[in-house]
């Protein structure tokens, strides 16, 4: 019985990956303030593995780096940060999925508690909450 509720535990997971298929190739950031630019860049690993990283830059210096991914952990999925020069990646579950978006969320979290992308075929508007506060990214794919 066990193996089989892993199986199907499996099979759900590798349905909700495949949800997240479009987030896969090179985003530019359309709404960064003057003098700046950004991006992310995501990789489709594995039926149970994206992993990405977000780029800031001011001109041509690159000023934050982040990497991304979505992984599998007990029956979960993950979207796990991990800042250049952090200790520790941050985990925010996956609370929602759709075809066109999804929401991870960790409210332990100092800021953001809240990550939610939504694609509309061409773009896509990701936004980090929590306490208040909200930071929009827009991007369009480019490849």
């Amino acid at each position: 019985m066990l193996i089989l509720n892993n199986v199907q535990g499996q099979e759900s997971q590798k349905q909700k990956f495949k949800a997240l298929d479009w987030l896969a190739g090179k985003w530019i950031r359309t709404n960064a303030k003057p003098g700046h630019s950004g991006y992310e860049i995501w990789d489709k690993i594995s039926d149970l593995k994206l992993i990405g990283k977000g780029v800031t830059l001011k001109g041509n210096d690159i000023i934050f780096t982040e990497n991304l991914q979505f992984m599998t952990k007990g029956n979960d999925i993950f979207y796990v940060v991990t800042i250049t020069g952090e200790k520790e990646p941050v985990f925010f579950k996956l609370t929602q999925i759709e075809s066109q978006g999804f929401t991870c969320e960790n409210p332990t979290h100092d800021f953001p508690k809240k990550i939610t992308y939504r694609y509309d075929g061409k773009k896509i508007k990701a936004v980090i909450s929590g306490d208040g506060k909200s930071m929009d990214y827009d991007f369009v794919r480019i490849n």
